[in-house]
């Protein structure tokens, strides 16, 4: 009856070793994940056509954080502990997703159009930077007619100077982007980071029956 015993003791043991083989290995994944997700890579799904056609509703895709210092937060809250150090600034042409300045609770995607000191105008539906025409292959306009700048700052706007520490963000699809011309320059402290790459994408227009898009998947964003 003691051999019984002391047999049993021993597998209740190992049994526990194991538990907490297995205990410890999870908590090491979470706090992994959770590390990179704050200081590294994070994912974003595009709700909009704001950005298209460079992304389109139902893409969904990795943004790097650390490039322009990643914010760290109080677990499951909005509260700042501190920002990391960035790698370089945000440059024109670069494709950033940042807290919505009139609700930071709400994340928006946009891209880079104006760097502090930079005088952004749009005359006619076409984008000047520093006084000079912007010809961009990736825009798109989806509305035939041209608002005039006393009824709406889509189409006409500025010129306008970008403030230190500020950027201005517009929309791939000039038409239909709310965006800088209508909120403003975005402060360096809401970017959150600039997108890499498309991990998964589905046609989210149909209700039932969302087909995956293949052609996008691993997509870079540029």
């Amino acid at each position: 009856m003691a051999g019984k015993t002391r047999k049993s003791a021993a597998g209740s043991g190992k049994s526990k070793s194991v538990l907490r083989d297995y205990t410890e290995a999870i908590l090491y994944a979470v706090a992994i994940t959770v590390v990179i997700r704050m200081l590294v890579i994070q994912a974003f799904r595009i709700p909009s056509g704001s950005m298209e056609d460079t992304l389109l509703v139902g893409d969904f895709l990795f943004v790097n954080k650390f490039i322009y210092g990643a914010q760290v937060t109080l677990p499951f809250t909005d509260k700042l502990l501190f920002r990391a150090p960035k790698l370089r600034d945000p440059r024109v042409g670069d494709i950033i997703v940042f807290k919505y300045p009139d609700n930071p609770k709400e994340d928006f995607i946009k891209r880079c159009q104006g760097v502090p000191g930079d005088v952004i105008e749009v005359r006619n539906k076409q984008l000047y930077r520093n006084g000079k025409p912007q010809f961009q292959s990736y825009i798109k306009h989806v509305a035939p007619d041209t608002i005039p700048r006393e009824v709406d700052r889509r189409d006409n706007f500025g010129p306008y100077t970008v403030r230190p520490g500020h950027f201005f963000m517009m929309g791939d699809n000039r038409d239909d982007s709310r965006d800088s011309r209508y909120f403003g320059d975005v402060d360096e402290s809401l970017l959150k980071g600039k997108a890499l790459f498309i991990y998964w994408s589905w046609d989210a227009t149909e209700p039932v029956f969302r087909a995956v898009r293949l052609n996008r998947l691993l997509n870079l964003v540029k």
